[in-house]
């Protein structure tokens, strides 16, 4: 008989489940009726805040993700907060200085973050460092994280050096982050059982539902001696969500690992998602189960901007030749992690390979950037034709990326301090100036709001229109570093530049 062990619940639905499912698109309205209840049921945490959730309040609902973060705390007294950040890249898709990360994770903790879960795409330690020692400075928990992939440079014993790595910056607890739903149920007990006794921090498993292997992969992680894992309510899991809380704690009830979850809260809670996640059309591509994820390691996300891409250049048919272009470019590049921002950065380049007839006769400019070694060290080895061919005998940068970046959070404060009304505004602005820009306009009557309409029995408002294209300057590249944000949001030209 295992001894006996709690298994601690990180619930997602206020982030990852609806960025995952709903486009990112609930609202803090939607969210504040349901958050006293949440409160009772005695979650490890609640995921509540970063990833795609700051953009998408300012760019499509109006909302200050400031006055989320605040709005939650109020009405999450007794639970720990957690947030998702891109490492250097904060919650945007290039990298900013030290001077912005630091001002960005004390305002953060400030204003109710408690846990905050730190990843970088290429798993470069030094893209994490800064943000590890300053979180800790704050007085909050660091939690280092392994971006899970498969490759022919990644294996156990890679993630089991990582976490050493982590350890040794400090880190507080590892998570075994697998966005793509990648992770088998016996290599998941194996990470686990190995970070736990070789490295000895508390190890959390977070998983997609894509390939349907993930509640195989926890209650294995679980026998393993994993401490948290991260679920949604049952209406918002499944396909590219995470299993379902409600599944995970009936599984574990009576157990020696028995999370001490409600099992009838948890179904209230489900009931009230299940209602609001009516207003919202959750797109096939991200529901169910697909297999093909494991040959071509692409996120359900992925998939369906992929399909976007295409359907913009009336070449909709040439799907399945852009995913299996993908792990060609992933190769080229030296097999990075496809999450955010590598996974848009090579699945644009693929769709350029196809849609064009040859690979490579037009890169990005983010794959100039990557193989300048701007956005951190790749893991693997670089196709070296392709580098000769792009970077035309200029060499990579050796050194840590964030530091070819001069400070600018005082040149930006000039630049916006019209439109401040709080000293987060200036981080919302640099980190998404066009978009934070429109949103202040908006704020103080300069601009129309966005058009909201209410669908369903419920009326609930939800925002069901699409920003209008942006003009030839605004698609300008912002910052050598980095891709432009329109990238990751649909809102974007996927331009593309001769080699």
């Amino acid at each position: 008989m295992p001894e006996k062990r709690k298994v601690g619940i990180t619930d997602t639905s206020l982030r990852d489940a609806h960025q995952s499912l709903l486009a990112t698109r609930m609202r803090l309205v939607e969210m504040l009726p349901i958050v006293e209840l949440m409160d009772q049921i005695g979650y490890h945490s609640l995921e509540v805040w970063g990833g795609a959730t700051f953009d998408a309040c300012m760019r499509f609902l109006d909302e200050d993700p400031w006055e989320r973060l605040r709005q939650l705390r109020k009405g999450l007294k007794n639970t720990k907060l957690q947030m998702l950040l891109r490492g250097q890249n904060i919650v945007g898709y290039r990298h900013y200085p030290d001077d912005v990360l630091e001002e960005f994770v004390k305002k953060a903790v400030a204003n109710g973050i408690d846990i905050i879960r730190i990843f970088d795409a290429l798993n470069d330690l030094r893209n994490m460092e800064q943000a590890i020692r300053t979180t800790k400075q704050e007085g909050a928990h660091a939690q280092g994280t392994i971006s899970y992939t498969i490759s022919p440079f990644h294996s156990n014993d890679y993630f089991v050096q990582v976490g050493h790595e982590l350890k040794a910056l400090g880190a507080d607890s590892i998570c075994i982050k697998d966005m793509a739903g990648l992770i088998a149920p016996y290599d998941a007990y194996d990470l686990v059982k190995r970070l736990k006794e070789d490295v000895g921090l508390p190890v959390q498993l977070h998983c997609h539902y894509t390939s349907g292997m993930a509640s195989m992969a926890y209650l294995k992680a679980v026998e393993a001696g994993v401490d948290v894992i991260d679920t949604a309510n049952a209406a918002l899991a499944m396909g590219a969500s995470q299993p379902a809380t409600d599944t995970l704690v009936a599984a574990l009830k009576g157990t020696a690992y028995d999370t001490g979850l409600d099992l009838l809260l948890l179904s209230q809670v489900s009931d009230y998602f299940k209602e609001i996640s009516c207003s919202y059309e959750v797109p096939r591509e991200v529901m169910g189960v697909d297999t093909n994820v494991l040959s071509y390691q692409i996120p359900g996300g992925m998939i369906s901007n992929l399909t976007s891409q295409l359907a913009e250049q009336k070449a909709t048919h040439l799907l399945r030749e852009v995913l299996e272009e993908v792990p060609r470019v992933r190769e080229d590049l030296g097999f990075p992690p496809l999450v955010t921002p590598s996974s848009q950065i090579v699945g644009t380049q693929a769709v350029v390979n196809v849609l064009t007839g040859e690979r490579y006769k037009m890169v990005s400019t983010e794959i100039k950037n990557y193989l300048r070694g701007l956005y951190g060290r790749p893991p693997g080895l670089v196709n070296a034709e392709l580098l000769k061919k792009v970077l035309k005998g200029e060499k990579p940068i050796s050194g840590r990326p964030a530091d070819q970046l001069a400070p600018q959070l005082e040149d930006a404060r000039r630049e916006i301090e019209a439109y401040m009304e709080q000293d987060e505004d200036l981080l919302s602005y640099i980190i998404f100036p066009n978009v934070a820009l429109d949103f202040f306009k908006r704020r103080r009557g300069e601009l129309p709001p966005l058009e909201l309409t209410s669908s369903c029995e419920s009326g609930k408002v939800v925002n069901t229109t699409k920003p209008k294209s942006p003009s030839a300057n605004e698609l300008k590249p912002e910052n050598l570093y980095g891709v432009d944000e329109r990238l990751l949001s649909g809102d974007d030209d996927h331009s593309a530049y001769p080699a």
